[in-house]
């Protein structure tokens, strides 16, 4: 058993989607979640600065104590968790969009993919999205200005709704029926993507595999099995802003503090 608590890093308030998961499947387990909402969105940013700054997030939660890291973060996931992997010998468990549960189950055939463009553009994207969809056609699409909205709390704002007009309607065209939601921030907003879509869509997010994959690991290795239930949340943003974003998302009183 361990008294060590498992570190979570997101680019902003997006990753408490895994973190709840893991919450609800892991409850005696105690969490880190770092939201580094002072660098927020990573998406527009290149791989060096994305690396860059995973890297800051991986060293502060070591020095914090944690036994592995969860990186709650598509973009960081798809750019950097290779190089955290070779440079730390701390466990890391990444993400990546659930695009071979959409692919199986598909009977149209197609299906779309709304992504960052970091995660879009990334090798480990390319890679999976070549393996499990080689027979179906796939409409990719960069979600470019919704996590700052997310991130404002404008779930249902005029501003969302035209965006995800504008990046649903050629998806639709194709008759997908499957959408991926390929990062953390977007399953914030899961029942706007829901009312876009209509009801033969259905949305695809990767929280639950993630709490799934980390229950599996750890139940793979008793030593490293937890045995706390505190809850750490901090930010390197404005702790009075995104206590406010992270209490409107899980709807349960959050606090956040300065990292």
């Amino acid at each position: 058993m361990s008294s060590k608590p498992i570190g979570i890093f997101d680019s902003g308030v997006g990753g408490l989607s895994i973190w709840n998961e893991i919450h609800q499947l892991l409850p005696m387990e105690s969490t880190i979640y770092l939201s580094d909402s002072k660098h927020a969105p990573y998406g527009p940013k290149g791989q060096e600065v994305i690396t860059n700054l995973s890297i800051k997030n991986t060293e502060w939660l070591i020095n914090q104590g944690c036994k592995l890291i969860v990186v709650a973060c598509n973009t960081a996931t798809t750019n950097a968790i290779e190089t955290l992997r070779k440079n730390y010998p701390i466990p890391f468990i990444g993400i990546e969009p659930a695009i071979k549960p959409a692919a199986l189950f598909s009977k149209t055939g197609a299906i779309g993919i709304l992504a960052t463009k970091g995660t879009l553009t990334s090798k480990l994207f390319e890679k999976t999205a070549n393996e499990y969809t080689k027979t179906i056609i796939t409409i990719k699409q960069d979600g470019e200005g919704l996590v700052p909205l997310i991130e404002a709390g404008k779930l249902n704002s005029v501003e969302v709704k035209k965006l995800l007009e504008k990046y649903l309607k050629p998806m639709l065209q194709f008759d997908i029926d499957h959408l991926v939601l390929g990062c953390t921030h977007y399953p914030l907003m899961a029942e706007a993507f829901q009312e876009a879509l209509g009801p033969d869509t259905r949305v695809l997010s990767q929280a639950n595999l993630v709490a799934e994959s980390l229950a599996d690991y750890l139940g793979r290795r008793p030593e490293m099995i937890g045995k706390g239930t505190e809850a750490a949340f901090l930010t390197t943003g404005d702790p009075k802003k995104v206590s406010s974003r992270a209490t409107q998302f899980l709807r349960r009183e959050i606090t956040f503090t300065a990292a």
